[in-house]
């Protein structure tokens, strides 16, 4: 990056950290750094909810599964608007006519001290695994950048993201938050008209679609049935939106956001606004991802996109990777000239062949990743995380990368400072201040809310270094969700729709919830993850039902809304 890119990144870290700590003066209290004293308006909760979910992989992992794979990741997020109209019917009126703290809180009142503390335990876990892959995220960005082992650049990240959150609360985080979202924004909207402008003379936005779709990039629905397949129409509209009422719904960093809110109104309409606004975000981002696909049909690309990777195998396999490039090169050629005809005929036949060199191409890159893996020994090794980042910095202009780095600084500061904020609050307000200090006074709860976002910073930067053992990281984080979030959504779904559910049916139900998902995903380890969250909610439910009626005394009852 020049000197300008430099000046822009610094400038836009700058002005968030010092908007979000300034929005966040005059009131220092516990109740302001868990809930930002229940004064926060819709549209500044719904820029957070977005930003909280929208982290550093949407900018490398979304942009790059758009260059990889096409459209097809957008069903993910067809449940997303179902979830979060049901989220704003039941769960949200629940939460903040009981007057919680954190969502686990609930259960308790609702069932017993045993079912939040399991519930609690769960968020922790899978919570801490997700906020190290959001560090791993811009780690990423920074090696490739500086040229720097991604453990430095993970060490660097913690400390300035986990100081910002320690100072901040959640009133700062969430007023940050929507800054960083127009970042987010502006980034995108970036690197889109710079792919699409890269185009050469006489080949249009709408040309450079077509050969996308004839390579399978625009192909969004998949309509067949498969429980094996990540993304289709049904895993999209029934596991997508168990995932997204498991996450929206009992996740504590995003019910935190909307019981910030001044009253329900302002929390419901945050949630629709996310309904709204969520899916066409997501196909725009991923768009950007097949317009730089279509730009690279015109620009070589590399045949390995992190640059130190193919440089490594250049020292250890130089006839090999000889050879590989060399062939990747004749079927860089062949589809360059076979685009070129299909753009003048429109012809099948030049389409095909098209079709043909694109199907070469992919061959010889997965041959160069299998040498990847084979010479360094991983297990795993992905090249789709360095799509992005080779395009930003190899072939936009300077101060434009500045800008795109920024928004994924932006993307990472929004989500790891919201998640470790939530935990904190989590581990304070449901173990330290019940089991370890009870009683604890106001200045002890401020001290350790802050001790507690630093000991989970840590945490997630020791799970951060695997990040790159993970493969994709936009699908990593949604399976690490999926092995937790169904039995989560089970218990909650419980304690808001079945009256005779006793804490001891729902403690054991939620046990029953995980340890199924888990045994289903070893015995059957090639199931789309995201059918795993309808399961373990389920069994859950079914479980929870069942060990009632074997429970003794009377089941207590809910929550009066």
């Amino acid at each position: 990056m020049s000197l300008v890119d430099w000046l822009v990144l610094a400038i836009s870290f700058i002005v968030i950290v010092g908007y979000g700590l300034k929005r966040s003066r005059g009131d220092w209290s516990v109740h302001s750094y868990v809930l930002a004293g229940k004064q926060m308006r819709w549209w500044v909760i719904g820029l957070s909810i977005m930003a909280t979910q929208a982290s550093a992989i949407t900018f490398i992992g979304t942009t790059s599964q758009g260059y990889a794979d096409g459209l097809r990741f957008v069903q993910f997020y067809f449940g997303l608007p179902i979830a979060m109209v049901l989220i704003a019917a039941l769960a949200a009126p629940a939460f903040h006519r009981s007057g919680v703290r954190t969502a686990y809180e609930y259960l308790e009142r609702r069932f017993d001290a045993k079912t939040r503390t399991l519930a609690s335990w769960v968020f922790l876990i899978q919570r801490g695994l997700g906020v190290g892959l959001a560090i791993y995220a811009p780690a990423v960005a920074l090696s490739v950048i500086l040229e720097v082992p991604e453990w430095l650049t993970i060490l660097v990240t913690v400390v300035l993201v986990s100081a910002y959150a320690t100072l901040g609360g959640i009133r700062a985080v969430m007023w940050a938050d929507a800054l960083q979202m127009t970042i987010m924004f502006l980034g995108i909207a970036a690197a889109f008209s710079c792919a699409a402008l890269g185009l050469p003379d006489g080949v249009s936005v709408r040309d450079g679609l077509d050969l996308a779709g004839a390579a399978g990039k625009l192909n969004a629905i998949e309509t067949g049935f498969d429980w094996n397949s990540r993304y289709t129409l049904w895993s999209g509209l029934i596991g997508a939106t168990f995932l997204s009422l498991a996450y929206f719904g009992t996740d504590q960093s995003q019910v935190q956001r909307y019981l910030t809110a001044k009253s329900l109104n302002h929390s419901r309409t945050s949630l629709l606004f996310n309904a709204v606004l969520k899916v066409p975000l997501q196909f725009f981002i991923l768009l950007t991802g097949v317009m730089v696909f279509a730009f690279f049909i015109f620009e070589p690309p590399p045949l390995l996109f992190h640059p130190a990777e193919r440089a490594r195998l250049e020292q250890a396999a130089p006839v090999q990777i000889a050879d590989l490039e060399t062939r990747f090169g004749q079927a860089l050629d062949e589809r360059r000239g076979a685009a070129d005809r299909f753009l003048a005929s429109r012809e099948a036949v030049d389409r095909e062949a098209f079709v043909g060199a694109e199907r070469r191409i992919r061959s010889v890159r997965a041959e160069a990743v299998a040498l990847a893996e084979k010479e360094s020994g991983a297990g795993t090794y992905n090249d789709t995380n360095y799509i992005f980042l080779t395009f930003v910095l190899g072939y936009l202009p300077h101060g434009l990368i500045g800008l795109i780095m920024a928004g994924v600084f932006a993307a990472a500061m929004s989500t790891v400072s919201s998640e470790l904020n939530s935990l904190a609050t989590s581990t304070v307000v449901d173990h330290v201040s019940r089991y370890i200090r009870p009683g604890i006074d106001e200045r002890g709860m401020q001290r350790a809310l802050r001790w507690s976002t630093l000991g989970w910073a840590a945490y997630a930067a020791v799970f951060a270094s695997y990040g790159g053992r993970l493969g994709s990281l936009i699908e990593a984080v949604n399976f690490v969700g999926s092995l937790f979030y169904g039995p989560m959504l089970g218990v909650f779904a419980v304690a808001f729709l079945v009256r005779r559910v006793s804490g001891d049916g729902a403690f054991w139900g939620m046990a029953f919830g995980l340890l199924s998902v888990w045994a289903t995903k070893f015995v059957f380890p090639g199931l789309a993850f995201l059918w795993l969250n309808p399961l373990g909610c389920m069994t859950t439910v079914l479980a929870a039902v069942v060990f009632s009626g074997r429970s003794i005394g009377r089941p207590r009852r809910p929550l009066e809304n």
